[in-house]
């Protein structure tokens, strides 16, 4: 991408603002139980030991998902190094102690359970997916840690009255349809879809937005022809496939998680079936995607996104130019999204003075903080209030074609050429 563009996202005004003391990190991973003993509910930490701060976290580093929980995890490495090359935080340095979930919700409950009960770990960072962070939010909670998510929009998370629950993406779930809906409502009429078939994996996250999809495509006047869910971990999509492609629908809305949208695509291709305008969650932001689906086949392919190396907010320059020196390549939405994470933190624990839990996401439900993702702020569920991006893959680069005052293209490819 042209690295002269500017993006912006517009958060909500009338908010005290603050940047974020988020930089970035090496590999300080602890396999054993070294976290430290401070008093979470107090004013524990305030620079008053000499004892790093321990923060856990369990990640899906084995799984169905794995490929986008080792970005996010480098995302999350890099910025501890950057972040105790500038002096830690409170004045101490910042060790990560990471847990591998294989991404299944017992294992992840018990993971946060060990690291908060009985390794008393000083703060805590979120895993990754709806179906993760919907199973331990609640963990967090109880034990009165602020638990910032990188990932995991689905507003269900947001409706259970958590009060130190925070998400680090612009938007959740219910704003992530707007641009693709207002794009197929302005479409030339003889390059709007006409029906559609949906397959979903299943997830809170992408249920919830095929069931906002389908009620807003539906008054635009576009027919369901076909509407199918497969669990997350699922690998063979060739039954899937075949009923798509008997049901010749136009647009294919595919809410999938990570390699899940990658093997439903060769099933397609394997079919020949190529449907005229395909919108996927999530996977187009792999960075193997195109490779695995062949660079040419990505052409004219719509996601949403929560971030782009592009932005020109406050260090993303320096995110982008110091990840790709340290893992020998350009930072994902996921590694971004676990930088964006630590940032949020960092800004609480520096403006709270402390790691008392309460002072921290005090402040956090009362100001805005400048992030690589752009200004984020939340409701007093956790919610974000910013507004997410619509994404076309045009001669093989991600291209924002919406909103329009956020497009680095005017070009919008309404039929995307055959496979």
């Amino acid at each position: 991408m042209n690295a002269g563009r500017q993006l912006r996202v517009l958060g909500k005004n009338g908010r005290r603002r603050a940047v974020a003391i988020g930089l970035t990190v090496g590999m300080a991973v602890i396999v054993g139980a070294c976290g430290s003993s401070s008093d979470t509910g107090s004013a524990a930490g305030a620079g008053t030991s000499d004892e790093p701060i321990v923060i856990g976290m369990s990640l899906p580093l084995t799984g169905p998902v794995a490929d986008r929980a080792k970005p996010g995890y480098e995302g999350y490495q890099y910025w501890v190094k950057e972040l105790n090359a500038n002096g830690g935080m409170l004045g101490r340095q910042v060790e990560l102690k990471v847990l591998d979930d294989g991404f299944d919700q017992r294992t992840a409950i018990s993971d946060y359970t060990k690291l908060i009960g009985q390794d008393k770990v000083d703060l805590v960072l979120g895993t990754f997916s709806s179906d993760l962070n919907l199973a331990v939010a609640p963990i967090a909670e109880r034990y009165n840690y602020v638990y910032v998510e990188p990932s995991g929009g689905a507003d269900e998370i947001f409706e259970r009255g958590f009060t130190k629950l925070f998400f680090a993406q612009p938007a959740t779930t219910k704003k992530l349809p707007e641009q693709f809906v207002k794009m197929i409502e302005e479409a030339p009429e003889d390059q709007r879809p006409k029906t559609v078939a949906y397959v979903t994996a299943e997830d809170p996250n992408t249920t919830q937005l095929e069931e906002i999809l389908k009620a807003d495509l539906e008054a635009l006047g576009l027919e369901t022809v076909h509407s199918a869910t497969y669990a997350a971990d699922a690998s063979n999509f060739d039954a899937i496939a075949n009923a798509v492609k008997a049901a010749e629908p136009d647009l294919v809305v595919n809410g999938s998680i990570a390699q899940d949208g990658i093997q439903l695509i060769r099933s397609f291709q394997k079919l020949g079936f190529s449907p005229d305008m395909l919108y996927q969650t999530n996977t187009p932001t792999d960075p193997a995607f195109a490779e695995a689906i062949g660079p040419d086949n990505t052409e004219g392919i719509l996601t949403y996104l929560a971030y782009s190396a592009e932005a020109a907010y406050p260090g993303n320059a320096e995110f982008v130019s110091g990840y790709e020196k340290e893992f020998g390549a350009p930072p994902s939405e996921d590694a971004a999204n676990s930088y964006t994470a630590g940032q949020v933190l960092a800004a609480g624990v520096e403006a709270a003075g402390s790691l008392d839990q309460d002072a921290i996401a005090e402040w956090l439900h009362s100001n805005t903080v400048d992030t690589i993702v752009g200004p984020l702020s939340w409701d007093a569920a956790g919610a974000s209030q910013g507004d997410m991006l619509l994404a076309q893959f045009q001669d093989g680069v991600l291209e924002v074609i919406g909103p329009p005052d956020a497009a680095t293209t005017q070009k919008i490819i309404y039929k995307k050429p055959a496979w």
